[in-house]
């Protein structure tokens, strides 16, 4: 019994360290962050047959993560419009930055799932990040949450970099659309699952011509992807 309680007692004071580690604040409520990597595939049964996992704090972080991005943007750029910061915050929570900066921070290694490891999508490791931010809030509030996410931002990612990059096909296509005032339709559908993976489909259509189609393992990953193969067949045509 001693020998288990000492094997908890051990796991939870690592944990904790590692959270210290990567927020930079001594947890007071560890099973928030405990469900902040735990993927679906992997869900708790609760009391009752509720199924727990990281879906929630995500949803939650995701809403935190963008405020806390708007509201930085708004005091590091004071003379800039509203266009502009829209699409900086677009590419600030990209979700291929959440990504690599959740990898960055080593969340990959916390995480619990039972998927292949063969199959596992990325945007696993963006999620945790996103519901890690929805647990630091709910433990420590706001304030705190905002020095965690503006510590990243100024440590890991290049903000003169990122102004000058543009790769947000799908934002481009629509500026595109609405200058030469043509009709786009972006149709999205589930075509598969590959375990509990799901893909999806993406058509580009303009003037009812299709000019792309993207797959991926989530409708903003597979209509960026139709996107840019539209871009590009647009190019192609004015050559």
């Amino acid at each position: 019994m001693w020998n288990l309680i000492g094997s908890f007692f051990y796991r939870d004071r690592k944990f904790a360290g590692f959270l210290i580690k990567v927020t930079g604040f001594l947890p007071s409520h560890l099973k928030y962050y405990e469900m902040a990597f735990i993927h679906k595939s992997a869900s708790v049964l609760m009391p009752g047959g509720i199924l727990m996992n990281n879906e929630r704090l995500e949803y939650l972080g995701d809403a935190i993560l963008d405020a806390i991005v708007a509201d930085y943007l708004f005091k590091k750029y004071p003379g800039k419009d509203e266009g502009f910061l829209t699409k900086m915050r677009s590419r600030l929570v990209k979700r291929k930055h959440l990504n690599l900066l959740a990898i960055r921070l080593g969340l990959d290694k916390m995480m619990t799932c039972h998927i292949n490891p063969a199959i596992i999508s990325r945007n696993m490791y963006g999620n945790a990040f996103e519901a890690l931010i929805g647990a630091l809030y709910m433990d420590k509030g706001y304030q705190k949450t905002s020095r965690f996410i503006e510590k990243i931002i100024d440590k890991y990612i290049d903000l003169d970099k990122l102004l000058s990059s543009d790769s947000d096909y799908k934002s481009q296509l629509i500026e595109w659309a609405q200058k030469y005032k043509r009709e786009i339709i972006f149709e999205s559908h589930e075509e598969s699952k590959s375990g509990k993976i799901p893909i999806f489909l993406t058509h580009v259509k303009i003037l009812g011509n299709e000019l792309g189609r993207g797959y991926g393992n989530s409708k903003k990953e597979s209509e960026q992807k139709a996107s840019k193969i539209a871009i590009e067949q647009l190019a192609n045509s004015l050559n």
